[in-house]
């Protein structure tokens, strides 16, 4: 399967050219703010997208998906498009978990404190995930900020270390867009915008067998 992946478009999803794929994967940020006007245009583009499955998480400028009810997030997402919420979903034999938790950093959305309280919903990460989706990068994985500084979750990268999916995608930092390889873990930055929030990386393009 292939799959292509970005992040943190932050409302600027009409100025993407996406490659040919059979997966889309947005691993959170879809807005500026998290109205309810700016994420309704973001997952009607979604849908729009000529891949066979479309999967997305929230990021912490994504308010909306925080504060709304499960019904009214249920009524706005389309029958053609998957929001992941600290859960799965297994797609051709491809065991795909999502979360939208990272640790605290400013006075945004899914903040949660270090330790226990952002733990408990790394535990919930199955073991048996291949790609696991996260708005935040594990600790000392392209998680370098422009300061610079390492911010991502010291837990979050034990708990890949554990389960051992074969891929960790996130975003958050855009400023450490790309790809490493670590203990036969690929870990991908997706972020298409830089500090400037200009849209200026490409989308990140992989393929993955089914049942792995």
């Amino acid at each position: 399967m292939k799959i292509v992946a970005i992040s943190d478009t932050h409302g600027m999803h009409d100025g993407l050219a996406l490659p040919k794929g059979d997966m889309l994967i947005h691993t959170g940020d879809v807005s500026r703010r998290g109205r309810l006007n700016e994420v309704t245009a973001f997952v009607q583009w979604l849908s729009r997208q000529d891949f066979k499955y479309k999967i997305f998480i929230a990021g912490n400028h994504d308010f909306y998906f925080e504060n709304a009810s499960q019904e009214d997030i249920d009524e706005l997402i389309p029958d053609n498009v998957i929001y992941l919420n600290d859960s799965g979903v297994t797609i051709e034999g491809i065991n795909i978990w999502g979360s939208p938790i990272q640790p605290h950093f400013g006075n945004w959305a899914f903040n949660r404190h270090r330790g226990a309280p952002i733990d408990k919903h790394w535990a919930l990460i199955p073991r048996n995930t291949d790609i696991l989706l996260t708005h935040g990068p594990p600790k000392g994985i392209l998680d370098e900020t422009f300061h610079p500084k390492n911010v991502g979750c010291e837990m979050l990268r034990l708990r890949i270390n554990e389960i051992q999916p074969k891929y960790a995608i996130f975003g958050h930092i855009h400023e450490a867009y790309g790809q490493v390889q670590e203990n036969n873990i690929h870990f991908i930055n997706a972020s298409v915008v830089n500090l400037r929030y200009q849209v200026v990386n490409a989308p990140v393009v992989f393929e993955i067998n089914g049942g792995c």
